[in-house]
């Protein structure tokens, strides 16, 4: 029987947040229900663009000074950037799920936590108290406060699994979250042999200093395993 997933959305969710964990697990043979609390199947989510750029220096949860950097490093730290991202459609209504009938739930980042986890409507869906889980370090005294035990990112990449609770710092950890998600539904990965090349290239021109600009050639940044599951 194939497995169903919940996602919980909200307006200005993260944009890479949602749309990545929800295509890819449909690819994946899942049945992916996107709800949203006060919305019904084919209402629009708005979306945010978070990218980490780097200004200044704060503390992280253990007391100790971070420098900001890039997101995907282990400097990341708690401001960044915030822009306007895609329009995510919802495919199902909020009032007429049962949350108890899936076998998974994911909750994307953003800005969305911050008021879903003040409505009413969503309590009982799980709680992190005495769990170990990370997340975006900004986050972390909320989930001290919360009753969890706080695993510090060691890079925005990183992804902490207590039980059936898996959780990431940031999208940059999304080929390991998927992963132990897609292993915590029983689905079984292989083609690890496999590669895939993906070839990129940018629309912004390079200044050869002297007053011309030419377009930037095409580049071969990553090649990536491809997966496969049965779920």
């Amino acid at each position: 029987m194939a497995k169903s997933v919940l996602i919980l959305c909200g307006d200005y969710m993260e944009d890479y947040e949602v749309m990545v964990p929800f295509q890819a697990l449909l690819a994946y043979g899942v049945s992916v229900h996107a709800v949203c609390p006060g919305k019904k199947a084919g209402d629009v989510c708005r979306t945010a663009v978070h990218q980490g750029l780097g200004h200044q220096s704060h503390l992280d949860c253990g007391g100790n000074a971070m420098t900001l950097g890039m997101i995907g490093s282990r400097d990341a730290g708690w401001t960044y950037s915030e822009s306007r991202g895609h329009n995510f459609t919802v495919n199902a209504t909020f009032d007429e799920v049962d949350a108890s009938k899936y076998d998974g739930l994911v909750i994307p980042g953003g800005r969305a936590p911050e008021y879903l986890a003040m409505n009413e409507s969503v309590f009982g869906l799980g709680s992190v108290r005495g769990r170990k889980c990370t997340a975006y370090p900004a986050v972390g005294p909320a989930l001290i406060a919360a009753g969890a035990h706080w695993v510090e990112p060691e890079t925005m990449s990183a992804c902490v699994i207590d039980g059936n609770l898996i959780t990431a710092a940031t999208y940059i950890g999304h080929p390991g979250f998927i992963q132990l998600f897609v292993k915590a539904l029983g689905g079984t990965i292989t083609g690890s042999d496999k590669r895939i090349l993906f070839l990129c290239g940018s629309t912004k021109g390079i200044n050869k200093g002297n007053g011309k600009t030419n377009a930037c050639p095409l580049m071969i940044t990553s090649s990536v395993h491809h997966q496969s599951t049965q779920a």
